[in-house]
């Protein structure tokens, strides 16, 4: 049986369902269910006619469920949008909230794997479903693919470097967990930077485990199908790979490249900006840290 899971406040929770511009009977998508606070908001700015569609492969989360005839959670990756929304009866809806990242609870939870300030298992997965876990990547992908995803994912300088010692030291003895782990990277976390270097590196691991830039990418694709025109898209990103993929769709509507111009020589844009960047106030970060990296983005579909 599930327990209901501690959550911590969702961050710019009043900007980014403002972003949304709510119509009380609309229909609408929280694809980061988590504590449900996002959910909560958008259903009290909801009339009875409104519907709302959360997802989260976390099974931590579904404990969180909102009994609400308007509400209906459905517990798969957010990367299978439209086909799940369809299954539900649903082709169009008029706006889409993302808070991307590992959430307060998954970093709280020693034995996930995600935090740097507990020892636990090498796990790193969003939902216990996922077949690949930090601990196969740590002890099973090679050096040149190792170094890919830190040089890719962290963005860490010492990427080979990084690599070449975790496949040096498993041959002697498996990493099994995130203090072995700590113990085999030492030398390359001087004090002053062990948090930071050590937070690269586990982000790396992590957005591997999960696939989250492939998961990001057809997302936001799916987003701008499965959006009425009119609709809104409102994103928080929390590091510089997310955020730059979520700026660039919004912008041009593709992540490379720039768009075709008409016959006048404009761009052809699916999105219209709405709000560049928003960014939490010193007084939010205050009361919730996590809040420190986030950076809202909220577009309109043309």
């Amino acid at each position: 049986m599930l327990m209901t899971m501690e959550y911590h406040n969702p961050v710019l929770l009043k900007e980014t369902v403002d972003g949304l511009n709510i119509k009380p009977d609309g229909v609408y998508v929280d694809v980061t269910f988590g504590g449900g606070g996002h959910s909560r908001e958008i259903l009290s700015r909801l009339g009875p006619n409104g519907k709302l569609f959360a997802f989260d492969q976390d099974e931590d989360a579904w404990a969180n469920a909102i009994d609400d005839p308007r509400f209906t959670l459905i517990k798969e990756n957010f990367r299978y949008i439209r086909n799940f929304l369809r299954f539900n009866g649903i082709r169009k809806v008029d706006g889409i909230l993302a808070d991307l990242g590992v959430s307060s609870h998954q970093f709280d939870v020693p034995e996930r794997g995600f935090s740097t300030r507990f020892e636990g298992e090498l796990d790193m997965r969003m939902s216990k479903r996922n077949e690949l876990s930090a601990y196969t990547i740590v002890n099973e992908y090679d050096d040149k693919e190792l170094r890919r995803i830190f040089l890719e994912y962290g963005e860490l300088k010492n990427a080979s470097a990084l690599a070449r010692t975790i496949v040096e030291a498993r041959e002697k003895e498996r990493i099994v967990n995130t203090e072995d782990l700590k113990q085999v990277l030492s030398r390359y976390l001087p004090a002053h930077k062990a948090n930071k270097i050590l937070a690269q590196i586990y982000q790396a691991i992590r957005i591997e485990v999960n696939q989250e830039m492939e998961v990001l990418k057809e997302f936001l694709e799916q987003s701008l199908e499965v959006l009425n025109a009119g609709g809104r898209l409102s994103v928080i990103s929390y590091h510089s790979l997310e955020d730059r993929l979520v700026k660039r769709y919004m912008r041009n509507g593709m992540f490379e490249g720039e768009p075709e111009r008409d016959m006048f020589g404009r761009f052809e844009v699916p999105f219209k900006i709405i709000e560049k960047l928003i960014v939490p106030t010193e007084e939010e970060i205050k009361v919730n840290n996590r809040a420190r990296s986030a950076k809202l983005r909220v577009a309109e579909k043309i």
